[in-house]
């Protein structure tokens, strides 16, 4: 069945992250959060991104860390609500037509145009690449992500602002590839979250996994309180009588995203102003906050860390879906450039 642009079917959403380690608030307040919610208004694929792991981690100890941290993952994703009966948690690796249209959309892809995309200059020098030339898979990140996103006809993406200019590309491969041979592929709008990132404990950029400032939705109660402890506040504030700074002060950051009960905020940043109440206490209460937000997502894991082989089946099922989906779309695009009618007549002697 043909399901080109304009065809009626629900909004259908692409979403996920590498397994390059286990989720953290600055996810869930980045896209998880939104995810949870839009997969009970749209059509929802949560893509586990192996791929675009291997683009800049190809040590032996990274390769060794896949398997667990691809279920990590899977975990994380049910532990925050994702739905397994609403939305398809997919292998990335495992849809060999991915390789297919990344190969075709590279014919479509300005070689100057991915040179100044600033989040690959940013991957490059996470990655320890900054200053060397750059290996063409990671170049050419932008343009696997557009495949994975074109592959399922996606609607929409939950992304942050740092990666619109990744969006961008994707809906230009889309367009040229329709006005090249025919329309096929929507293209994809970026959904924005409200809060574009969540800055780290230690108030150096953002949460990260590899900064070590992360407070992860694994972390169990004693380990987040240990991790408020050490957050950063004011630098200037010596003693509790003196007047803090509440503007880009981390611990009220978090009350503002976590903490719902928003007397009790509007109070503390009225106390820490005038210097009457001390970082311990800001600190204690935003432990509690943050532990009493995470208890259904300890509740969830529990659940599921009893049973792996349930977690298994959930990826398991929700790939063998999307293969579906991408091989007819695959078939669709080799229709439309052509290739398909070559093949049939050889193999048929016409």
């Amino acid at each position: 069945m043909t399901t080109e642009i304009g065809a009626r079917r629900p909004k259908r959403i692409l979403t996920g992250d590498r397994p390059t380690g286990r989720l953290h608030l600055g996810h869930w307040v980045g896209s998880l959060a939104s995810r949870v919610k839009l997969q009970y208004e749209c059509e929802t694929m949560v893509i586990v991104a192996d791929l675009h792991m291997l683009t800049t981690k190809r040590t032996r100890e990274d390769v060794d860390k896949l398997l667990p941290n691809v279920r990590g993952l899977v975990l994380d994703y049910l532990a925050s609500g994702i739905d397994p009966g609403r939305s398809s948690i997919y292998l990335q690796s495992a849809v060999p037509q991915t390789h297919e249209l990344y190969t075709h959309l590279q014919n479509f892809a300005a070689l100057d145009r991915l040179l100044r995309l600033p989040g690959l200059k940013r991957m490059a020098l996470d990655a320890g690449m900054a200053g060397r030339s750059l290996p063409l898979g990671l170049l050419g990140y932008p343009v696997l992500q557009a495949a994975d996103i074109l592959l399922a006809r996606a609607d929409l993406v939950p992304v942050g602002k740092d990666n619109l200019a990744h969006i961008e590309i994707a809906r230009q491969l889309a367009r040229k590839f329709n006005s090249t041979y025919g329309p096929l592929f929507p293209e994809p709008e970026p959904l924005l979250s409200d809060i574009p990132a969540l800055v780290g404990t230690d108030n150096r950029g953002k949460m990260s996994k590899s900064a070590g400032n992360a407070i992860f939705l694994s972390d169990d109660q004693k380990t987040v309180e240990a991790k408020v402890r050490g957050m950063f506040t004011d630098p200037n504030r010596i003693r509790a009588n003196v007047a803090g700074t509440v503007e880009g002060n981390p611990v009220f950051i978090y009350h503002r995203i976590f903490n719902e009960d928003r007397q009790e905020v509007e109070e503390l940043e009225q106390r820490y102003r005038a210097g009457k109440v001390g970082d311990s206490e800001v600190k204690e209460k935003l432990a509690r906050v943050l532990n009493l937000f995470l208890e259904p997502f300890r509740e969830r894991m529990a659940f599921y860390e009893t049973k792996p082989d349930l977690l298994d089946r959930i990826l398991r099922q929700g790939t063998l879906k999307v293969r579906r989906i991408a091989a007819e779309t695959m078939r669709e695009a080799r229709v439309k450039m052509g290739i398909e009618d070559v093949w049939k007549a050889i193999e048929t002697n016409r």
